[in-house]
């Protein structure tokens, strides 16, 4: 239960995370060198909604091991995202 409950936490968080970047431009090397534009925001935005359901049924089926398993697959969404985020956010044209 408590895999699932962090990663359904940590899944809405960087859904969060994505959808507040998506109503933005960004700036130039966020937009145009690192390629997060808002549709890529957007992306990672329902890919985190989709793990949050994911982790929400699992823990109503009381599926110990594949919550788990999916919080391990989402770490390694999570980290591309974050690499991707954080290079862009260095850049002070925002």
């Amino acid at each position: 239960m408590l895999y699932n409950a962090v990663g359904g936490a940590l899944a809405l968080g960087i859904a969060a995370l994505a959808w507040s970047r998506s109503r933005r431009g960004g700036g130039f090397y966020d937009a145009h060198v690192y390629g997060m534009h808002p549709g890529v925001h957007r992306t990672y935005a329902i890919a985190g909604l989709i793990f949050g359901l994911l982790f929400a049924a699992l823990a109503a089926l009381h599926q110990e091991a594949a919550g788990i398993a999916a919080l391990g697959v989402f770490a390694l969404v999570a980290v591309f995202y974050g690499a991707s985020f954080l290079q862009g956010a260095r850049d002070s044209d925002d």
